[in-house]
Parts: structure tokens; sequence; C-alpha cells
């Protein structure tokens, strides 16, 4: 045998054992599903954007019931002397906030209703989203300033006469109380979207 035979090195040869070409990778090796997680995310983001649609047009009708109720009752309440709401200006401020909540939420429920009924928005989504969140927010203080100006003087009135005149204006106040409490709730729907909207 020659020298060039003798440095080089042994050659070894590896045999496959039987069976083992054929056997399947392990579950977590296997390549996911195509689109079946974005499909998902997908489906909920809508169902999601779906309740808190319906979620805020509930909270708007209630917001809008209290606040046409507290508008009927304070506008009635006049009888005679000094039994009239127009001659205390914390109870004008209750009346005008309650036509001006009415006059609002009225809007964004008509709105809304007529987006869920035909699908198309009458406004841009940015748009809609800020107006919703600022209307909420700035009616709902309203409504709390208005109610919060009228309690006292009422308090103050039922100590001394418990009268068809005081309790119309707790009514009416208190109905002014739970639109804002409506309203409040709202708004914070109305922020969850639009921190969440994507506008890109």
């Amino acid at each position: 045998m020659s020298s060039a035979d003798d440095s080089s090195p042994p050659k070894i040869h590896l045999k496959t054992p039987p069976g083992a070409a054929n056997v399947a990778p392990p579950p977590s090796a296997a390549a996911p599903e195509a689109g079946g997680g974005g499909v998902s995310d997908v489906l909920r983001r809508w169902k999601r954007e779906d309740l808190l649609k319906r979620g805020s047009l509930g909270l708007r009708g209630m917001a809008l019931l209290f606040s046409l109720i507290a508008f009927i009752v304070m506008a009635s309440n006049k009888h005679g002397d000094w039994r009239d709401f127009d001659r205390y200006e914390e109870y004008r401020y209750v009346l005008a906030i309650a036509i001006l909540s009415t006059l609002y939420t009225g809007c964004q429920v008509f709105r809304q209703v007529q987006e869920l009924s035909t699908g198309k928005s009458l406004l841009q989504p940015r748009t809609a989203s800020l107006i919703d969140f600022c209307g909420d927010q700035i009616m709902a203080y309203f409504l709390i300033s208005a109610s919060s100006s009228a309690i006292p003087m009422t308090n103050r009135m039922r100590e001394n006469v418990d009268n068809i005149f005081t309790d119309s204006s707790a009514a009416a106040i208190s109905m002014s109380l739970l639109a804002f409490l409506c309203l409040s709730l709202s708004a914070l729907v109305s922020g969850f979207k639009l921190s969440t909207r994507s506008y890109i």
C-alpha cells in the first residue's frame, strides 16, 4: 500500500434505521393554519364594535328619556305665586340644560338608529368618534352642574314646606341626575372606542 492511502482518514458509513424516514414531525413543528387567526380576530373585533354601538345607543336612549321627563316636569311646575319654577334661576337653569340634553341625545339616537338600520355612516368615523366623546362629556357636565345648583335650594324649601312644587322640582332634578349617569357611562364607551380606533 502507498503512503497516500495510509494518511487518509477512515470513512464511516451511517445507516438510517428502518421506518425513520416516515416519522411525522411533532405537532409544534407543524405550520399553523393560514389565515385562521386573522379571521377570528376580525370577527371578534366586529362583535365588540357592534356591542359597543348597541350599548352606546341604549345609554343615549335612556338619557333622552330622562332628559325629556326632566324637561316636561320642570316646564309644567307652575302652581302660582312663589310656586312657579321661572321665579328661580336655578330651576330655569335645570330646564335649559334639560332641553339641550334632549336635543343632543335625540340627534345622537336618530343618527345611531339610522346607521344601524342602513349600515351607512352619516359622518366620518373619526369625526363621529370625536363628537360622541366630546358631546357626551360636555352634556354630562352641564347636567350635573344644573342639578347640583338646584339641590341646595330644593332641600331648604322642603325643610319648610313639602308640596307638589317641591316634589316636582325634586323629581326633575332626579331625572337630570339619571341622565347625567347615562351620559357619563356613554362618555366612557365613546372614549374607549376613540382610543381603540385605527385611523391608518
